[in-house]
């Protein structure tokens, strides 16, 4: 186990530690469900699951299949295993099948994004979404058989009303989004990521709480037989990857 020490060898804070006496201490349990592999079975799972997420495509044409709701809830329930500020866990997943609901929202949205397409859009921004090939119709929204709206609770409400504060909400829901995104793929279905702007309606309609803001709206079906895709192409990986540090210069000129 390591040691309550910061890594130059300074003891942990007597001062956090007076903050914190008043709490209970924490409790841990064993670490269980974890078995090491052979490294070449990892390196055969690593590139597997590569292979399988590179496969994955954005497309807006969905089929009209229906698609089990056992499904759509297992990707929520890996979605909920993503880490989370202070265990927080600021995620609210609302799974919509209902014909008739997907129908207004769609209307909604399209509403706000013909607004937007119209006139909110900079000349850089429209620039931006031109090779996607994206307008204010949101087919998508009534042709997949389900939509999924991510919230994000922005703070916690006790049962006397205050406030409790939740932390790197963004950064949780979005790992949470990346997950549920990965286990969709992984089952053979199809999603894509949709920001109406603005999404209040969103929230409005689904009766969630002041707390919550909606973050984004995943359509998920089968794609539909003839769906097609933008012709662009992912970053090579020596432009995201960076291993380790740059060696700092040295000589006169690098004080």
């Amino acid at each position: 186990m390591a040691s309550r020490e910061s890594v130059d060898g300074a003891p942990a804070a007597d001062d956090y530690r007076r903050l914190t006496a008043h709490l209970p201490e924490p409790v841990f349990v064993p670490l269980s469900g974890y078995t090491r592999l052979p490294e070449a079975e990892m390196l055969a799972r690593a590139e597997a699951f590569h292979d399988a997420m590179q496969r994955r495509r954005t497309t807006r044409h969905f089929s009209s299949e229906p698609v089990p709701s056992r499904l759509i809830e297992l990707a929520m329930r890996t979605a909920g295993t993503a880490p989370s500020g202070a265990h927080r866990q600021p995620w609210r997943f609302v799974a919509i099948d209902d014909p008739a609901l997907k129908r207004e929202l769609r209307e909604a949205a399209e509403a706000e994004e013909l607004k937007t397409y119209a006139e909110r859009l900079t000349d850089e921004w429209r620039e931006a979404l031109h090779p996607l090939g994206t307008d204010h119709i949101k087919a998508h929204m009534t042709d997949a058989p389900w939509l999924v709206v991510l919230f994000a609770e922005k703070y916690g409400l006790r049962s006397d009303g205050s406030h409790r504060k939740n932390y790197y909400v963004d950064e949780s829901v979005s790992i949470a989004a990346g997950l549920f995104i990965a286990a969709i793929h992984q089952m053979g279905l199809v999603t894509l990521t949709h920001t109406p702007s603005p999404m209040g309606f969103l929230r409005e309609r689904l009766g969630r709480g002041v707390n919550e803001k909606p973050v984004l709206v995943l359509p998920v079906g089968y794609p539909h037989p003839e769906a097609r895709v933008p012709d662009i192409a992912r970053l090579a990986p020596e432009a995201f990857i960076q291993w380790n540090a740059p060696e700092r210069p040295t000589g006169p000129s690098s004080t």
